[in-house]
């Protein structure tokens, strides 16, 4: 089985790109599973991340896929989070969203995506931000 950390932010769209890049993965609905990485960074109410649109709609394009999804929500810093996840759960590849940056801001990407690309010690997925 191939697991896949995709970790989300608040943006429907590049959620839906990420889960469909995951579905789109060879044999996908028998080898992989994905588990979804939601981090609050502040979250006094006590709300869920299935309350985060972006999850949800990720959540239900893996399962329409036919993929097994479980769902880690916590809080902090998001890049030392989606490392140390994938670390504890030991999974294959991590899936994170790009965004639509100019050659300046490409030159100084400073993004969750950037740290986790370059401090990963597995395969790291970079899906576009897709289109609703």
């Amino acid at each position: 089985m191939y697991h896949v950390l995709i970790a989300l932010d608040e943006n429907e769209s590049r959620a839906v790109a990420q889960a469909t890049a995951v579905a789109d993965l060879p044999e996908s609905a028998t080898a992989v599973r994905a588990t979804l990485l939601y981090s609050f960074t502040d979250n006094p109410s006590g709300a869920s991340a299935l309350q985060v649109a972006g999850v949800r709609r990720a959540q239900e394009t893996l399962e329409d896929a036919g993929i097994d999804t479980d769902l880690v929500e916590t809080s902090g810093n998001p890049a030392d989070i989606i490392l140390d996840v994938a670390e504890e759960r030991d999974v294959n590849c991590i899936c994170v969203g790009g965004r639509r940056r100019s050659p300046a801001g490409k030159a100084l990407f400073g993004s969750v995506a950037q740290s986790v690309i370059l401090n990963a010690e597995r395969p790291v997925l970079v899906a576009g931000e897709g289109q609703q």
